[in-house]
Parts: C-alpha cells; structure tokens; sequence
C-alpha cells in the first residue's frame, strides 16, 4: 500500500454535497423518521440468522447423508452472506439502531462469519470508503498478483486470462478471513498506527484476534469432529460455506466499483485529487439493479453502493428512498449517477473490464 496519503479538493463550486446533505436531512425531518434501521431490518436480521444457524444445527443433531450436509453447508454459506451484509455491515457503520451497543453487538456478528472488528472498521469505513477506487489505498482493488484490478497495477501474463479464472478465486475471500487475512491486517494496521473510533492497544487487539479465531475454529470445526462428524466432511462443509459466502461477497463488491463506468482517479504529484470526496463517491461508484426487490432485500442495500458511500451512516432500508433525491443532485450539478439497470448487466460489464484491464497494457 501506497504510504502517501491523498488529500481531496476543498473546492466545491458545484456545492454538490451542502445541498445533497440538505435536502436529505429535510426528508428523514419532514417524515420523521430515523436514519438507522427500522423494523424492518430487525425481522430481516433475524431471518438472516435464521438462514445462517439453523442448517448448522441439523448438520450438529441430525444423522443425515453426505451431500444433505453438503446442501447445508451451501445454505450457511447463503446466510452467512446475508449476515454480513445485512447486519454486521450496518452495525459496523453505526446504522443498524440508534442504540451504540445494538450496533456494536451486531457488528459484532462478523466473529462468527470468520472476521475481525477492527480488521474490517479500518479496512472498510476508513480506507475503502474514504479513498474509494485510489490504487494503493483502497485494499479492496488489491488482490496481489493474481488479479490486475486496476491499470495502475502491474501486469503479467496471467492476467490475460482473468475474466476466466477469478470468479472461481472470489470464493476464497471469506475463508482467507479465517485463516490469514486477519493476521496479516492487524499486524500492517497496528504498524501504520491506524484506527477507526478511540485507539485501543495493540495487546488488547490481538487478544481479542486469537481468542476469537480459536472460538471459530471451535465453533465450526472442532465441535462437529467431537459429535461424531468423521473429520473431512466436516472440512468439505466448512470449505462449501465459506465457498459459497465468499462468491456472494466478492461479486457484489466488485459490481460496485470494478466495472468500465467507473474511474480509478490519480492524486498529481503533491498527492492532491480533483474532486471533493462526495463527487470522487459518484465517479468511483455504481449502483445496479435498483429496482429488483430480491436483490435490494439480499444484498443490504449494497446494489446502492452510491447511496451508501455518500451517507454510509444511513442504514440501507432508507437507501431506496433517498436515491431519487442523489440523483435528481448529481443531474442538477451535470455529476455521473452510474446504474446497471439489471445485475446481469452489471456482472457482463466488471468481467469486460477485467478482460480489458487483462491485456498487455504496451500492445494496448
């Protein structure tokens, strides 16, 4: 990562965001509601976990053949999904309630899909979401060598055949949580001295880090052996769960950002952007199939990812609602408002993309 750090425009002679900021507050005022979660969200957290603990539970209690349990497992994978977008995600953006601790206690949930508090705070609200789409500090747009994200990142062969091979490597995701992802983070974080919140020491950090991860391991491994599940069904399962979770988690991310509408902004040589952070949001992000109710419901709202990054302490039930009011913004002061009417034509647009940023970058 890079160690400069960007510093965006001041200069909003559009005054894009004060109005936006304005006319979205006098909605949530003139209807008097709240910006966090409703009831609404509550009963769908709740079917969430539903979805997520129950087919664990008949795998723990029940004697069943393999590929039911291998069905399960999928399953869990499905509500480990839903979880994380629907509640932990909202609870680690301090939207899910007005209460501070509901929130923490959902956010929270990500201990049992694999992650770490802290780990995702820095990760997500403070880099993905402050320097959204930059190379070198937006983690989300690092996938190493095995996947060039960016025409900023160097290219090698392989590459040529991304669009191919990575939707079989987005189901990793998640199961790298689990086993390294989280050590390598909180050991780079802890060193850069970032944070999110009030700063808490590093030894009470990584406590908390192997205490969890040896609860999981517990949890999701340890315990089916003890009950008699034979050993390498038990890895077969939790592979599938995480599979499944991973390849959910991973297209749903990259149908947001990793497409051909969106940009990847250059700081110049004194690390200064052109736009302020609120316009750099709508460059850098699209929104898709915002009318599918099944996708809007599954996914947490993320199929609103312009509406998130602009008002991230929303919770996404209000995001429907407010994106006429963005919209109708960004038209006003000529802004890019990037939408994928449907998913499907959002999935064919990040794997074009990939295909292109796949080339030789010297032929192209």
């Amino acid at each position: 990562m890079n160690t400069t750090i960007p510093t965006f425009s001041k200069q909003d002679n559009l005054k894009f965001f004060r109005t936006l900021n304005s006319r979205v507050n006098t909605y949530f005022k003139e209807n008097n509601i709240q910006k966090t979660g409703n009831w609404k969200l509550h009963i769908k957290a709740i079917l969430m976990f539903v979805i997520f603990l129950t087919p664990y539970f008949l795998i723990l209690t029940i004697d069943m053949p393999f590929w039911l349990m291998l069905l399960l497992s999928i399953v869990i994978g499905v509500g480990m999904a839903g979880v994380g977008m629907n509640v932990m995600h909202d609870g680690n953006h301090g939207s899910f309630s007005t209460k501070s601790w509901l929130n923490k206690f959902m956010g929270g949930s990500i201990y049992v899909l694999a992650g770490n508090v802290y780990n995702w705070q820095v990760q997500h609200n403070v880099l993905h979401h402050t320097y959204t789409n930059i190379h070198g500090h937006d983690e989300d747009l690092d996938a190493g060598r095995v996947i060039r994200f960016t025409k900023e990142a160097k290219w090698y062969k392989i590459h040529k055949f991304q669009h191919y091979y990575s939707v079989f490597l987005y189901g990793l995701l998640t199961f790298n949580w689990a086993i390294t992802t989280d050590f390598k983070q909180m050991r780079s974080y802890l060193k850069r001295k970032l944070s999110y919140g009030e700063p808490q020491s590093p030894a009470r950090l990584w406590t908390v880090l192997v205490i969890t991860k040896v609860i999981y391991i517990s949890i999701w491994l340890v315990l089916p052996m003890i009950l008699g599940i034979t050993w390498w069904k038990v890895l077969v399962g939790f592979f599938a769960m995480h599979y499944t979770a991973g390849l959910i988690l991973s297209i749903v991310f990259q149908l947001a950002h990793v497409v051909e509408e969106t940009t990847n902004p250059i700081p110049d040589e004194n690390g200064e952007l052109e736009n302020t952070w609120a316009i750099h949001q709508l460059y850098t992000t699209a929104n898709f199939a915002p009318k599918n109710r099944i996708v809007n419901w599954f996914t947490g709202g993320l199929n609103h990812q312009i509406e998130h990054h602009l008002f991230p302490h929303i919770s996404h039930v209000h995001y429907g609602k407010i994106a006429e009011i963005i919209k109708q913004t960004a038209k006003e002061c000529n802004l890019p408002y990037h939408e994928f009417k449907t998913m499907r034509g959002a999935v064919i647009a990040h794997f074009r993309h990939l295909k292109d940023l796949g080339q030789n970058p010297q032929m192209a």
